[in-house]
């Protein structure tokens, strides 16, 4: 007769259960590979972007990042390196910190790398990524005192609600930014558009539509996997188009307007199997840039790197902890340590394997908002990146339009924690006015952390409230109000 075995048996599940806490987050081991693919969908563009960012621009020596002329032939080496830490640091998130945050190359943070440091006269991509790790062993060495961890709970409750609050506008607007819903229009005449001249064109846009729509209704309808659903059903709509329409991709010249906006969705020709190159690893040189540009050129570069680092997975953190209903009553994720001690090696990571500053995505929402809630999820996210440095041309066939609407999705569920904030306190709300809009108005979660945090400091001095800020938010704003003025500091220097 055979006997079955109770839930609290040692088997393989219950030990993953265990280990992850699982069942005790109220998920399932199959709710939490869900949540992973989801989260792999809806940031695995990096692949195909950061070696766009990267490997176009030459150094001040002239040679480029993986060596070649420019000519494109170095960026399957840094689209491997790029999946490769991508994989092995969420891995390691979500085990050391059992986190649902999968981290890779920080857009934003790639492009100061290429354009501010690689390309300043005399500067390798050796010495830049140089840059990027001496940033990372600071920020760790923060995190391994105390520093950072005493600063993220220093923050009042208020601006940590706003933070999450303003990351939802965020990554809403970057789903309709890179879908191409909302565009720059080409006579410039307003900062931004509906589609193109106001109006909906293409068949990738409808594609957009479409899996928005089939987001939005699955999950009214409280359909488990919604958001995978819709990921995968949108990318085989897409595939069918292109197959038909010949659509095509959009041209730096604006040439084809109505074009995918990166990805073009079809069947591989060459199979869906490439063998990677790793060879990039380890193109670093540590000190090489104090000997180029000098020491004070050097120290402004990290700290304005750092700056936004640390305050960059601060409000990423927040804002998927909150999605998940992982946060205490102050705020505060579980192991927050581990969190930013993971985070901080991630940057350090991404400069010495030469694909720049690793940092937690606030794409991992997206997973969440599908119902991940443990480690487990960005150990499945980091599998699925492991697995694409081999499988590349299969991430390929997935276009920005077709998970782009999970981003809007998650934005919203993310927004709904504007609740918590007390509007009718000025105190608070003005601050938390100011860090949600300017996140999506500037494009960067720093500056909307920055002027909350100032702005807070500013109206606390001006009530005669000195007391009620934490020293460490006296010492936070200050150094915003540094970054905020990098530029006439640097002229002054004369950098």
């Amino acid at each position: 007769m055979t006997q079955t075995l109770p839930p609290t048996s040692t088997g393989p599940t219950s030990r993953v259960d265990s280990y992850f806490k699982i069942t005790e987050r109220g998920s399932t081991v199959g709710t939490e590979v869900r949540g992973g693919l989801v989260t792999f969908f809806t940031m695995s563009y990096i692949i195909v972007l950061n070696p766009l960012i990267l490997g176009f621009v030459a150094d001040g020596s002239g040679g480029f990042l993986g060596g070649g002329a420019g000519d494109g032939s170095n960026l399957a080496k840094i689209a491997a390196a790029t999946a490769l830490i991508a994989g092995v640091l969420s891995i390691l998130m979500g085990v050391v910190a059992n986190f649902p945050i999968a981290l890779a190359a920080g857009l934003g943070l790639n492009a100061v790398v290429a354009y501010s440091i690689a390309a300043l006269p005399g500067m390798t991509w050796a010495d830049a990524m140089g840059i990027v790790v001496l940033e990372g062993l600071i920020i760790l060495v923060l995190v391994l005192t105390g520093f950072r961890t005493a600063v993220f709970r220093a923050v009042p409750v208020e601006l940590k609600t706003a933070i999450s609050v303003g990351i939802g506008l965020f990554i809403a607007f970057i789903g309709l930014v890179d879908s191409g819903f909302v565009r720059i229009p080409f006579s410039q005449a307003t900062p931004v558009e509906l589609g193109i001249s106001g109006s909906l064109q293409g068949w990738p846009l409808l594609v957009f539509v479409v899996g928005l729509v089939l987001a939005i209704v699955l999950m009214v309808r409280k359909v488990h996997g919604a958001i995978l659903i819709a990921i995968i059903s949108s990318t085989v709509l897409a595939v069918i188009i292109e197959a038909v329409a010949k659509v095509g991709g959009q041209p730096q010249d604006g040439s084809n307007p109505t074009g995918w906006e990166l990805n073009v969705p079809a069947i591989p020709a060459s199979g869906l199997v490439k063998a990677p190159d790793f060879g990039l690893l380890g193109s670093f040189s540590l000190f090489g840039s104090f000997e180029k540009i000098g020491v004070v050129a050097v120290v402004l570069l990290v700290f304005s790197l750092l700056l936004a680092d640390f305050f960059d997975t601060m409000g990423t953190m927040v804002a998927v902890g909150g999605e998940a209903g992982l946060l205490d009553e102050k705020g505060n994720p579980p192991r927050t340590k581990q969190i930013l001690v993971v985070d901080s090696i991630a940057a350090a990571a991404g400069g010495a394997s030469g694909v720049s500053s690793n940092t937690s995505y606030i794409e991992s929402a997206a997973g969440v908002g599908d119902g991940a809630r443990t480690g487990l999820a960005s150990v499945v996210t980091g599998i699925a990146f492991l697995l694409a440095t081999f499988l590349s041309p299969l991430v390929d066939m997935v276009p920005f339009e077709a998970a782009t609407p999970a981003l809007v999705v998650v934005g919203f569920l993310m927004v709904m924690q504007v609740s918590g904030i007390d509007w009718k306190n000025y105190e608070v709300a003005i601050p938390a006015f100011l860090t949600m809009i300017l996140m999506p108005f500037t494009y960067s979660i720093t500056v909307g952390i920055g002027a909350g945090f100032v702005s807070f400091v500013v109206i606390k001095l001006a009530l005669g409230k000195v007391r009620a800020v934490h020293p460490l938010m006296w010492g936070a704003a200050a150094l915003f109000v540094i970054y905020f003025t990098l530029g006439p500091i640097k002229t002054a220097l004369g950098i």
